[in-house]
């Protein structure tokens, strides 16, 4: 697939606020700081498209990017550790739930992992709820230029198998580098064909 068009369509916290027109949507999301933005600016070629930041839980809200004027790409606020409140998580936890129980436009969503570290509990347990909640959704392990190719090959491995222990089949496994562009056609094409 190629964009050609990327537009910001709005932020909203609760579904009833989302852009109007009902068209696919294919949501990322993961812990803070994990490279979200950085992927979906990557994706779009788009270098400012969703906001990067080097403080984690930089987004707050529910972001809506129509893409090619027939999808939606949007950006969920990262769950995890963020300098906030109680109270300001449990409002971040309200707004991620709402929306991937609740919309019935959401096709997949994108789960990212940082391909740096072991499988943390707070990735396997969201997992695990959006299993037993029948959300559809895949994995991008990001940052994959960090590590050589055999430390990577050793982690996503490890990786796998934990999630293997409590799963008899894996969804779709991305690799990804917003450096060298590995994994940016493969999820693209992922979406296309869903789209068909």
């Amino acid at each position: 697939m190629k964009i050609t068009q990327a537009i910001f369509s709005g932020s909203c916290r609760f579904l009833k606020d989302k852009p109007k027109a009902r068209l696919p949507e294919f949501a990322f999301i993961g812990r803070s700081n994990v490279g979200k933005s950085s992927l979906i600016n990557a994706l779009c070629r788009h270098g400012q498209l969703a906001h990067t930041s080097s403080k984690p839980g930089k987004t707050q809200l529910i972001n809506h990017f129509l893409i090619n004027n027939s999808w939606y790409l949007v950006d969920l606020p990262g769950y995890g550790y963020a300098k906030r409140s109680k109270s300001d998580k449990a409002v971040l936890v309200e707004i991620i739930r709402g929306y991937i129980n609740g919309s019935e436009d959401l096709v997949n969503l994108f789960v990212l992992l940082d391909s740096r570290l072991d499988l943390q509990d707070i990735d396997l347990q969201f997992i695990m709820e959006l299993g037993d909640a029948g959300v559809p959704f895949s994995i991008i392990f990001t940052k994959c230029d960090k590590l050589s190719n055999s430390a990577l090959e050793t982690q996503i491995k490890k990786n796998r198998d934990s999630l293997m222990e409590h799963w008899d089949e894996l969804p779709p496994v991305f690799l990804s580098s917003t450096e060298s562009g590995k994994g940016r056609e493969e999820i693209l094409d992922y979406i296309e064909m869903l789209l068909k």
